[in-house]
């Protein structure tokens, strides 16, 4: 043999063998690895208003092996009431534990315009359909592997909250007037937080028209929870005569207080109406 070959010979045997090698370790590989296993978990509303909300999809993936995995490739799309809304997705490169369970979040912003002409016929909906489509790559040791993200279900519609009056309280009652402190209860009919910016509206006593009432903002009302607010309000009685009557005899009088809600970027009218008793 030429001496001069051999340097060539022993890089072609090295190579040879790291491939058989390399071969070798693929295929312990591909024998050792368990498939992961990615499941549908729940849907859930976050950042919910009468206006807009966020669905998350929550999947879980098993990883049986005992090293770290990685996402490398997403594909999703989700659509609301058959319409495509704008959809996120977990961060490339979310490192998913060994031997344990992940959960993958994807996120989709929902704006309620955009699903329906009228939000306010839309919120009175007690659910929503949506689809989500498309699929996620996981880096494995034995290349990428794809799982289907396909799933169909409903999401709970936020519901308006429940507004009404207590009995009214008489703090005052002049020849000119009265001081009537209104007590207002907001339920938030929800299973979810919700915001409310405020209520606000003329109100009417015994039909005459008294003033406006207003709340402030009320901020985020937890779910299914109550809170009242005392609303005082001064009533000219040379401005509202039937009202005048009323209060300075006390019982019951028709209260109607036509307003608004406001909650996120939407408003939502009010037509409160009620027989109330005036108590002193």
């Amino acid at each position: 043999m030429n001496l001069k070959n051999r340097p060539l010979l022993l890089v072609a045997t090295l190579s040879l063998v790291l491939l058989a090698g390399c071969a070798s370790m693929q295929k312990m590989l591909k024998n050792a690895f368990k498939q992961p296993r990615l499941t549908f978990k729940t849907a859930r509303l976050t950042k919910a208003s009468l206006a807009d909300a966020t669905v998350d999809l929550v999947y879980q993936l098993d990883n049986p092996n005992p090293l770290g995995l990685s996402l490398a490739s997403i594909d999703y799309a989700f659509f609301v009431e058959d319409k495509q809304v704008v959809a996120g997705t977990p961060p490339k490169g979310l490192d998913i534990a060994a031997k344990g369970k992940s959960e993958l979040v994807f996120p989709a912003n929902v704006k309620f315009a955009d699903i329906a002409p009228v939000v306010t016929t839309f919120l009175t909906k007690d659910s929503a359909r949506y689809k989500a489509q498309g699929s996620v790559g996981i880096k494995t040791p034995i290349g990428v592997l794809k799982f289907p993200l396909e799933h169909e279900g409903t999401f709970e519609v936020p519901k308006i909250p429940q507004v009404q009056f207590e009995s009214p309280r008489i703090a005052n009652v002049t020849l000119q007037g009265a001081t009537v402190e209104f007590p207002l209860t907001v339920t938030n009919r929800n299973s979810f937080p919700l915001p409310v910016a405020g209520i606000s509206g003329a109100l009417k006593v015994a039909g005459s028209n008294v003033g406006n009432l207003s709340t402030g903002d009320l901020g985020m009302l937890e779910p299914g929870t109550t809170r009242q607010i005392k609303l005082p309000l001064t009533i000219n009685f040379l401005s509202a005569a039937t009202a005048a009557n009323a209060l300075r005899s006390g019982g019951n009088a028709q209260v109607k207080w036509d307003g608004k809600l406001v909650s996120g970027a939407q408003n939502v009218p009010l037509d409160v109406s009620q027989l109330l008793n005036f108590r002193r």
